[in-house]
């Protein structure tokens, strides 16, 4: 898989490397930066997850 001259090289050379930086599991700053983006993901829903509030009193149905 040689795409050297293409404009999708640097595409290329990214998701090698990224693949990897994920098949490395004893990286320390990996699991850093993954556990940051899940923590990071999981406060984004969080905040944005506004149709219920799970610290008000949910209506009886």
């Amino acid at each position: 898989l040689s795409a050297a001259g293409t404009p999708s090289s640097g595409v290329m050379d990214w998701i090698g490397s990224a693949c990897r930086f994920a098949s490395d599991r004893n990286d320390f700053r990996r699991n850093l930066l993954v556990n940051l983006g899940l923590f990071a993901a999981g406060v984004w829903v969080a905040r944005n997850l506004s149709d219920f509030d799970l610290m008000s009193p949910q209506p009886v149905t």
